[in-house]
């Protein structure tokens, strides 16, 4: 009964802290590359380019919820602005997620 509750315990905390979703990167390389690219590649609008760790690494410090939130809903900062899903509407909430995990992955 106690490995039960240890376990059910972990499990309420990774929902309550948001890290219960694990982002696929090797999977969000195709999302990256079909709807991503055209503004992380070239640095349009202010985004970060892919590979620039000084660009990526405030972004990076935020957490992958946070960077993940602001890629899904879109954002407007300082120095430019995200489309919410990257002006891709189909895209799910998972394959922004691993969209950006492979952006991450590239640019530590």
């Amino acid at each position: 009964m106690s490995r039960f509750v240890s376990a059910a315990l972990v499990g309420a905390a990774l929902l309550v802290s948001g890290n219960a979703f694990a982002y696929d990167a090797a999977a969000g390389k195709a999302i990256y590359d079909a709807s991503c690219a055209t503004c992380h590649k070239t640095g349009m609008m202010g985004a970060p380019k892919v590979g620039d760790k000084a660009a990526w690494a405030p972004r990076i410090a935020q957490g992958m919820n946070t960077l993940v939130s602001k890629s899904i809903k879109g954002f407007k900062g300082t120095k430019g602005m995200m489309p919410a899903k990257g002006g891709n509407a189909k895209l799910t909430d998972a394959q922004v997620g691993n969209a950006v995990a492979y952006m991450v992955g590239q640019s530590k």
